[in-house]
């Protein structure tokens, strides 16, 4: 499975970065998006694209406040879902997403990994 980490992190500390690790660690080939590029785990964080093919999940580690991009990356991304982890919750674009025909799910990425629910 193709994830997209849309907020990812050169930080240890971030949750994003934690995410990361686990996701590679499980075997997903994962791609970054950030707002600051660098290199982590080997991978590329990438700034102002969406080119990024056949993504099945997008895990979203950006706040509310900035999301302001965020659904005309997905419309572009196309991914089959959206993973709203804590502290990234947006009720209003929930309804929108879906219209794409988008999957919106609000759970902690690292929780679901470590359940096998991923």
């Amino acid at each position: 499975m193709r994830v997209l980490i849309y907020g990812a992190s050169t930080n240890p500390d971030r949750y994003a970065f934690k995410a990361l690790d686990l996701l590679v660690e499980k075997g997903y080939k994962v791609f970054l998006k950030g707002n600051k590029s660098g290199i982590t785990c080997g991978l590329a964080i990438q700034v102002g694209t969406n080119d990024f093919d056949h993504i099945h999940t997008v895990t979203l580690y950006v706040g509310s406040k900035n999301q302001h991009d965020l659904m005309q990356d997905l419309a572009q991304i196309k991914p089959e879902r959206i993973i709203f982890n804590p502290g990234t919750e947006n009720p209003k674009l929930y309804a929108e997403i879906e219209k794409l025909n988008i999957q919106v799910e609000e759970a902690c990425t690292l929780v679901l990994l470590h359940t096998k629910q991923f």
